[in-house]
């Protein structure tokens, strides 16, 4: 089951690309956050629930640009989620959106699912693409 947010119009000086065979469209210098959610097993739709009450928080962020929450598929790991988060710059996120009082209500809402604690990892632009 993927979540997805589609992105927000961009200005039209701005330059776009799309993957071969389409896909999200980023922008060059685009940041991609990533997280792979450990969420207590047992608790998976209630998360699910939470996250869908969280996502306006996030969206509605200056230099949100789309989300994606996916969930593994792999046997044994179906508690995993891996979210992928697309933002202008990597201040949008570490200082914008963590800063913010929308923050603390996505805190709320779903940093208790996690065990352990999710690490985030932040990316620039594709090296290779297929």
């Amino acid at each position: 089951m993927a979540t997805t947010i589609l992105p927000r119009a961009r200005s039209a000086t701005a330059s776009s690309s799309s993957p071969p065979g389409g896909g999200a469209r980023t922008l060059p210098g685009m940041i991609l956050e990533s997280a792979t959610l450990n969420v207590l097993p047992g608790r998976e739709d209630e998360f699910l629930a939470a996250f869908a009450q969280a996502k306006p928080l996030i969206a509605g962020r200056p230099g949100f640009r789309g989300l994606e929450l996916r969930r593994c598929l792999d046997e044994g790991l179906g508690s995993r989620f891996l979210l992928q988060v697309r933002w202008e710059q990597l201040s949008d996120h570490t200082e914008g959106f963590r800063r913010s009082a929308e923050y603390e209500r996505w805190r709320e809402l779903l940093h208790h699912f996690y065990a352990p604690f999710p690490s985030v990892e932040h990316y620039g632009e594709p090296v290779h693409r297929a």
